[in-house]
């Protein structure tokens, strides 16, 4: 795992992250920032949570693998995250686009 990838670890023990069906809730309601998505998610997951990010305005990122999500928040098996901190968000955007 990337070590750059530490700030969600950060995220997660600050529990400004959002995972599962909250994620949809959060974006819904506006209070997420970015959300990280895994490559190898299913294409069904991939399309639902980008079309609520369109719709809701809401910027988001994809990241390598769910193996590489799932150890840098520090759960198992996650296919997508939400960032409900603006700092925190901001960091994750600028590490995904490299």
């Amino acid at each position: 795992m990337n070590s750059q990838y530490g700030i969600f670890g950060l995220a997660a023990a600050s529990r400004k992250i959002s995972i599962g069906e909250t994620l949809i809730k959060e974006i819904r309601a506006g209070r997420c920032k970015y959300v990280v998505i895994a490559e190898d998610a299913s294409d069904n997951t991939k399309k639902r949570i980008t079309d609520k990010c369109t719709y809701y305005h809401v910027k988001y990122g994809f990241i390598e693998s769910s193996e590489e999500l799932s150890n840098a928040v520090g759960k198992h098996n996650i296919k997508a995250v939400g960032i409900l901190d603006q700092g925190f968000a901001k960091k994750i955007s600028e590490i995904l686009k490299g």
